[in-house]
């Protein structure tokens, strides 16, 4: 049997990852016996995390909103920057941290009591961020969706259609899918018995009605699939470049924006995602090195297109009446296979 301490912050783990724990699955997972496991959750409530109790057929664990944040963890103001800063990395556009930050962002909320989560919701609708790539969802609609989709649990909420109509809905949630700087939700419209998606800036007031279902079958590959084929959002593109410049510099400019691996000190591979080419054409414009293209092929094509333009500018205007030099045309070297 594991030692009290590492057994009572694997029970906080438990917790944090389900809506709802039975007293015999919990002890089961811990391999203990629901005595101590009871001692175990009084503990919990000792350093100040508000593990809720319910007895009966249907009774169990499961933590709860609390009066304060637990302590040693956080306090309230790192709770609630926390809260803030989780909820606009969940709509950065940077690929492969959304799902993360959201399932961040559910766990901290969780256990924010009412007071804190008013601040978060005030500071991320009156704040405008240099990482929100989209409108800005409030947290608790995220986080509300999320568990629902986690717990596989009905949901019911407003929606706003593309034409006006406001209409109430009750679905059967099944994943969050972040697409073209929005959110959207996959799910099963149990009133028009068929699969949809919806805007999250489109929907307010998600309620979970504490009915569970059965998953049924998407029809797609997977739930981003399904969401850009019902919404014409198209495919992002992974622009792959060898930028012949320092990655400190290369980092200056771009930020969170790309990936950058150095490949020694005076070069490094620059990695950006977009569902448009303009963006990591102006990026690596404004970097002001020479550069390679590794892939796709369409990007070559892109910049191809913008660079005549500029040329053809440069030439017709009236300021400018020497033509481009040969390392002018030969800043950007195709390598794409």
């Amino acid at each position: 049997m594991a030692n009290p301490s590492s057994r009572t912050l694997r029970l906080l783990a438990l917790l944090q990852t389900h809506r709802h724990w039975s007293g015999t699955d919990l002890a089961d997972r811990l391999g203990i016996s629901e005595r101590t496991l009871r001692r175990d959750v009084d503990r919990l409530r000792e350093l100040g995390y508000p593990v809720s109790a319910s007895r009966g057929t249907d009774g169990g664990y499961q933590l709860a909103p609390g009066a304060v944040l637990p302590p040693l963890l956080l306090d309230d103001e790192e709770g609630v920057a926390l809260a803030v800063g989780m909820g606009d990395a969940a709509q950065s556009g940077i690929a492969g941290i959304e799902d993360a930050a959201v399932r961040a962002l559910t766990k901290v909320v969780q256990v924010l009591p009412p007071r804190l989560r008013a601040r978060v919701n005030a500071l991320r609708a009156m704040t405008v961020s240099p990482t929100a790539a989209g409108p800005v969802v409030p947290a608790d609609v995220l986080t509300v969706i999320a568990q629902a989709c986690r717990d596989e649990e009905r949901l019911r909420f407003r929606y706003t259609a593309r034409g006006g109509a406001d209409t109430e809905r009750d679905v059967e949630p099944h994943r969050l899918v972040a697409l073209g700087g929005r959110w959207y939700l996959a799910a099963y419209d149990l009133t028009r018995h068929d699969w949809r998606s919806f805007r999250l800036d489109r929907l307010t007031d998600p309620r979970r009605l504490g009915a569970r279902f059965r998953p049924r079958p998407l029809p797609a590959g997977d739930a981003a699939q399904f969401v850009r084929a019902s919404t014409g959002v198209p495919p992002a593109y992974s622009v792959q470049t060898l930028v012949h410049a320092p990655a400190e510099h290369v980092r200056r400019i771009v930020g969170q924006w790309g990936t950058i691996e150095a490949v020694d000190g005076r070069r490094c591979r620059l990695t950006m995602v977009s569902t448009s080419l303009d963006w990591p054409t102006q990026a690596l414009g404004n970097i002001g090195a020479d550069f390679e293209v590794l892939s796709p092929r369409e990007f070559t094509d892109h910049l191809r297109d913008w660079g005549s333009r500029f040329l053809h500018a440069a030439q017709g205007s009236a300021v400018v009446d020497q033509p481009p030099t040969d390392s002018a045309a030969g800043a950007v070297r195709n390598v794409a296979p």
